[in-house]
Order: structure tokens, then sequence, then C-alpha cells
């Protein structure tokens, strides 16, 4: 018998009669590299603020950003129902100034493993995070044409790249500006389009899940067909 033979590796899995019913993330997510953050490696991040969703999905961190001003009451809610890491957004659009580092602090405190940063956040702000908070910041980017260079030098930890359709594009250019620098970027509604996302050389992928409506409506489409 050849000992030195390797076979596939078998994942046991367990799961329970109550807590089958999960908001999965696409498998094809694993194909990413992840970000190693206070050792625990992250490759996919559910997009979310609604706590059944948090408490019912395989996403290995929560990334819950909302368009509206943070408050520190929903950052104490959201990371005391994960099981997993959640990173906070605390403004940067129309919340600006000293109101987004004390909800930054803020959300540390309350046990945060990162916050992020919206788009139009000066480099002036993300500097005043960088010697204000320990954890990770991580801003967004929207376009190709951002300072990309300028953000990482004000104390950008990671980039968070949401462009849409040029979600890929977006991400090449800046990987092959900073071959190391860690990426989390939207996938995409399809398979294709996460792997052409991880290919162009996002780290993590963001998941924006159904919503607990769309997914009640396809629950009682089955109890009214099984009545």
């Amino acid at each position: 018998m050849n000992n030195n033979v390797k076979h596939p590796k078998y994942v046991p899995e367990v799961r329970s009669n109550l807590r089958n019913h999960l908001i999965e993330v696409p498998a094809v997510i694993r194909d990413a590299s992840g970000i190693k953050i206070f050792g625990k490696r992250i490759k996919s991040l559910v997009f979310t603020t609604d706590v059944a969703i948090i408490k019912n999905t395989n996403a290995d961190a929560v990334i819950a950003v909302y368009p509206f001003t943070p408050q520190p009451i929903i950052t104490q809610s959201l990371v005391m129902a994960a099981d997993v890491p959640v990173f906070c957004g605390v403004g940067g659009g129309i919340t600006q100034g000293k109101r987004v580092l004390n909800l930054a602090l803020d959300a540390e405190f309350k046990g945060a493993v990162g916050v992020v940063v919206n788009a139009p956040t000066s480099n002036e702000i993300v500097s005043a995070l960088r010697d204000t908070i320990d954890i990770p910041i991580i801003v967004t980017v929207v376009s190709e044409n951002e300072d990309i260079e300028g953000r990482i030098e004000a104390g950008a930890t990671i980039i968070n790249v949401s462009g849409g359709r040029n979600t890929a594009k977006i991400v090449k250019k800046i990987r092959d500006m900073f071959p190391t620098f860690p990426i989390i970027a939207t996938g995409g509604p399809t398979d294709e389009s996460i792997l052409e996302t991880i290919r162009a050389g996002a780290n993590a992928i963001t998941y924006t899940p159904p919503t607990t409506g769309d997914i009640f409506s396809s629950l009682m489409e089955k109890y009214r067909h099984n009545s």
C-alpha cells in the first residue's frame, strides 16, 4: 500500500433541523486568498445590518455600512449579535469631521474589528483616524480615478472597491500599482463575476444577501404549496 498517495480533504459538516436554513455565500469565494486580520483569515464578508441574517450566515465577517448617520447603538447591536468579526461604517459621506473620529473610537471600544469610511472621506480624516484608533481602517473606492497612493499614505489599512460593473477593472488597476496591499471588493451577482474580481486581485469578497422579505416570500410560497 502506498501511504504517500494524497486524497482530497474530506470536510465533515454538522447541522441541525433548526439551524439548517442558512444564507451561504457563494462557494467560489473560497478561491480568494483572504486577508488575515488579528490572526483570523477572512475571505467572505456579508454586506448587511440585518441581525437575523448576521445570525444565520456562513460568511467569515460582516461589513455593516448603511445610508444613515452612524449611531453607536446600531454598532453595539451588530457586534453583540455577530459570531464573526464586524466592520462598521463610521461615516465619511454625510457624516464628517470630528464625529467620524468619535464614532470610530466608539466602534473600537464596542468590539468592532475594523471601521469603514465612505468614498468622500478626506485624507485628513483618514490620517486623523490612524492617529486615533488601533483597528483597521477600510477606505471605500468607487472610481479608478481615485488617488490610491494618497489613501494609503494617509493611513488606509484596506481598500474596499465598490465600483459597480467597473469593480474588477478598478481592482486590477490597484493591484498592478500595489501588488500586496489588502483589497476587499464587491463580487457581483454571479460566480463568473466573483471569479473575475478575484482574478483581478481582490483578496476578499463582499456578498450582498437576499433581504429577509425575499426569503420570507419564498418560504411562504413553499408553505402555501404544501398546505
